[in-house]
């Protein structure tokens, strides 16, 4: 656990790794993809009283009960919406902010585990895993320790390879966060995100059996249990079993996490079995995150598609979800586990989580209200925000509304060249363009910037305006059917791309553009590319979610191009991805970086950090492809992808490419396929191109103020050409 550590750096740390864990699924829906859980077991806690509740009717008007279908946030009038985005804001920007008082949720301390864990007094042990514990010292060694219930539950993650003759790590869980960690930085798969989790949770011919061991005080035993949505055969928890109890000190019984876990071993008569029953019997109340904060009761009888959660409301639950988007707090009906994936999220967001008995008689008076809800060890409080409290969380709210809201200057309309431009020009040309050209002015040697000028934000706002296309927009954003509705949404945004490309440019602008066609790229091809003003914003660099236009050849192709980056803006992935993150879509704009097109012979991205293992410092990483690095960049087809460490200089080949055939330019425009052998060309850089694009990365970084770089990487000709560079943000 850090315990001396400059304190905005500390909130700074803190704030990304709220980021990463809240980016899986919009506020506005409930289906999540999942994420890796890296859970402990669940833990009862002795019987109490109920908490005393007080009553106090607030002056506030935004305390009044209202009818369900008006007290939704994600209403979308102009005041709402932007109240909304608001308090999705403060959600990733309330460990940020140390001279306000916290209202919402305690401060969260910088360490590798949850705010919640407590660590024993002694050092990390060095060891990423054991392949047994053979004592209670050793089982110590690697546990990572809860201590915000009435009694400690130490726990260790657990993976099991079945493709390695079923050989089991346990995990060293005070060193590795999740499952995913473990896995990635042992490089045992490189495997993230949706991938891993369907390939590991959800199928049943799985690579990984993911789990966790812990000892269980109410009942003097240890047990291993599995993530409550895993959907983990019989015959395989059967198969843990067999292989802990072969190579654990002790004797360890099996937790179910789930009815379908329950009912899959009800049977197994060899099979010793913990139920949560036997742990919480008779309890009342259990905390499962301690921590206040304040929100409107939303009390849920059953939750499915057609409930709409706001970021502002404490849950009231009759069942424990697997998932959910970002909320107040979370108060369930039955006993869970404290490593549910629904208590890591609340400890993320620091917010209040507890099980309460018969929650839903007790606070159905309160539904609709602002509360101030508190959950201890041994007790709970709900109580009626009174007025100073809730001017107390505007007051906050006002200070950090800032935090996500995109900055654009329309008032510049000059068409600037790269080499004009700087970081500061980011208002105006959008992260990417200004990021080149900063690149150019740094001068670093053996790489070149292809030559391009910019479309600043002015012209796509004209455009939007001169084709009558802002009332509609807006009227999107009010209609709640599109709101809540994602079949209906991506249709009606398809709807909205199609009507961008085919309005009129401004006449003055076309002449313009066909000029520069004419003069600058006669005979050569270029890209139009996008480059957004919601690329710099705190944890939100907009990769991949923005449409760029290759190899335009003439005049009319570059007009079409240019309206298709302005209308990428609204595909369907960046309006989710900037509702996630709470970004107001009025003030997003899109400039369109024109740059001259390079036929690459081979082209992918590099990040100077290795994205599996955060402890390998130094490092860089890079994937690469034959041709043109369009499917690199999508994820399309997996990539060659090489790790370089200047300490030891040398290569590590992490995976080769399996791609069997590669994108070129075609001469009448756009690109072409074009197959190969794969079998008989399956290595794409020597070592010493990683080397020099190695070295390229280090001094981009440097030109960055050495925040680490997601760079994008061309090679025509033994000539390395950078056309992206971009901060790199860990899981994007």
């Amino acid at each position: 656990m850090v315990t001396a550590i400059n304190r905005p750096l500390a909130k700074a740390v803190v704030f990304l790794r709220l980021c990463r864990l809240m980016s899986g699924e919009s506020p506005t829906h409930r289906k999540a993809s999942g994420y890796d859980r890296g859970y402990a077991p669940s833990r009862g806690v002795a019987p109490i009283s109920r908490a005393e509740r007080t009553e106090g009717r607030s002056p506030s008007a935004h305390q009044a009960a209202e009818p369900q279908a008006h007290r939704r946030l994600h209403k979308r009038s102009n005041v709402w919406r932007e109240l909304r985005s608001v308090l999705n804001a403060v959600i990733l920007a309330s460990m940020l902010v140390s001279a306000i008082p916290p209202i919402c949720a305690q401060e969260t301390p910088v360490q590798e585990v949850t705010s919640a864990t407590k660590q024993p007094d002694k050092p990390v042990s060095r060891a990423r895993s054991k392949a047994n514990l053979a004592s209670r010292a050793e089982f110590d060694d690697l546990a990572r320790v809860y201590t915000d219930t009435p009694y400690a539950l130490p726990h260790v993650m657990f993976v099991i390879d079945r493709q390695s003759k079923n050989k089991i790590y346990y995990v060293n869980s005070r060193r590795y966060k999740f499952h995913r960690d473990f896995v990635n930085a042992n490089y045992l798969s490189l495997e993230r995100g949706e991938d891993f989790f369907q390939n590991n949770y959800i199928k049943p011919n799985r690579r990984f059996i993911l789990g966790t061991v812990a000892y269980q005080t109410p009942v003097k035993g240890y047990a291993f249990e599995f993530w409550e949505g895993d959907m983990i055969p019989a015959e395989q928890i059967k198969l843990t079993h067999d292989i802990i109890n072969h190579t654990f000190f002790d004797k360890v019984a099996f937790k179910p996490n789930s009815l379908r876990h329950e009912e899959l071993t009800a049977a197994m008569k060899d099979l010793p079995r913990v139920l949560q029953s036997d742990i919480t019997r008779e309890q009342e109340y259990q905390p499962l995150n301690v921590t206040r904060g304040i929100g409107r009761i939303h009390i849920i009888d059953k939750l499915d598609d057609t409930v709409e959660i706001g970021s502002n409301e404490i849950l009231v639950l009759n069942e424990v979800p697997i998932t959910l988007p970002p909320v107040a707090g979370i108060i369930s009906t039955k006993p869970s586990t404290p490593l549910s994936h629904i208590n890591l999220l609340a400890k993320s967001w620091g917010v209040p989580n507890a099980y309460i008995k018969n929650a839903p008689e007790l606070l159905r008076e309160l539904d609709g209200w602002w509360v101030s809800f508190e959950a201890k060890q041994d007790s709970y409080s709900i109580k009626r925000a009174d007025i100073n409290q809730i001017k107390e969380y505007q007051n906050r709210l006002a200070q950090l509304q800032d935090v996500m809201k995109p900055k654009g200057d329309l008032s510049v309309t000059r068409i600037a060249a790269l080499r004009e431009q700087r970081a500061k020009s980011i208002v105006a040309y959008g992260g990417k363009s200004a990021n080149l050209g900063e690149l150019i002015r740094a001068r670093i040697p053996g790489i070149i910037v292809p030559d391009g000028w910019t479309i600043p934000f002015y012209y796509y706002d004209q455009f939007i305006k001169d084709n009558n296309l802002e009332e509609r927009i807006y009227e999107l954003l009010n209609d709640q059917n599109f709101v809540h509705n994602p079949a209906y949404r991506r249709q009606r945004l398809t709807e909205l791309r199609e009507q961008i490309k085919a309005g009129k440019m401004d006449a003055e602008l076309e002449r313009e553009v066909r000029r520069r066609m004419r003069v600058l790229h006669a005979g050569k091809g270029v890209f139009a590319r996008s480059s957004s003003n919601t690329e710099d914003l705190p944890n939100f660099n907009g990769a991949g979610i923005y449409s760029s236009a290759p190899n335009l050849r003439n005049a009319d192709q570059l007009i079409d191009g240019i309206k298709f980056v302005w209308a990428s803006l609204w595909n369907f992935e960046a309006y989710e991805a900037r509702e996630r993150k709470g970004i107001d879509h009025t003030l997003s704009y899109m400039a369109v970086l024109i740059q001259e097109a390079v036929n690459a012979d081979s082209a992918g991205v590099m990040i100077t950090t290795d994205p599996y293992n955060k402890e390998n410092a130094g490092a860089i990483y890079i994937s690469a492809k034959r041709g043109l690095g369009i499917r690199v960049v999508e994820g399309q087809k997996v990539a060659e992808q090489l790790l370089f460490s200047p300490k030891a200089n040398a290569v590590s080949v992490l995976t080769r490419s399996t791609e069997d055939s590669l994108l070129t330019f075609d001469d009448n425009g756009g690109v072409r396929e074009i197959a190969f052998d794969a079998k008989k060309e399956r290595m794409v850089l020597t070592d010493d191109t990683v080397r020099r694009l190695s070295r390229a990365a280090a001094r981009i970084k440097r030109v960055f103020g050495n925040r680490e770089q997601d760079i994008e990487w061309v090679l025509m000709n033994n000539q390395v050409y950078i056309v992206q560079s971009r901060p790199y943000i860990a899981g994007s």
